[in-house]
């Protein structure tokens, strides 16, 4: 299975915002639409790094204001691990699990696809288990 099979099922929408956006304004983003990243644009909208919960978290403990007011381009996640649409499922999840992260962005031919979470993955591999359990029943029965 592929990063395409859960694309064409989730869809492709991406919740941006700019390098330049406060972190005030990513926190009413993820809240908008209850998610858990936002991937961040720079110039061109040119991917450049990801915003997550995690990242929040970090900038918030010592001075919460200051934080909110800073923009995300100081707090995000630079060094971005991003996937195509033929990237395996199994290569996606090493990667998540060997990194510790829950959201990587699908780029295709330098511009943004979609993205996949943790969720995502783990629904799909539950789907897959089922259909292959499906399979050898009706192996079994016949």
């Amino acid at each position: 299975m592929y990063v395409e099979t859960i694309l064409q099922t989730k869809g492709t929408t991406v919740f941006t915002l700019p390098d330049t956006a406060t972190l005030a304004e990513a926190v009413a983003e993820l809240n908008t639409h209850n998610i858990g990243a936002l991937v961040i644009t720079g110039q061109g909208d040119s991917v450049v790094g990801i915003l997550s919960e995690r990242d929040i978290i970090r900038h918030l403990g010592t001075d919460p204001a200051a934080a909110l007011a800073r923009p995300v381009g100081e707090i995000m996640t630079s060094d971005l691990v991003t996937c195509s649409r033929d990237t395996p499922i199994a290569h996606i999840m090493d990667r998540m699990t060997r990194r510790r992260i829950r959201h990587i962005p699908v780029v295709d031919a330098g511009r943004l696809a979609g993205i996949i979470s943790i969720g995502d993955v783990v629904k799909s591999k539950i789907e897959e288990v089922e259909h292959e359990a499906e399979a050898l029943r009706d192996y079994i029965a016949s």
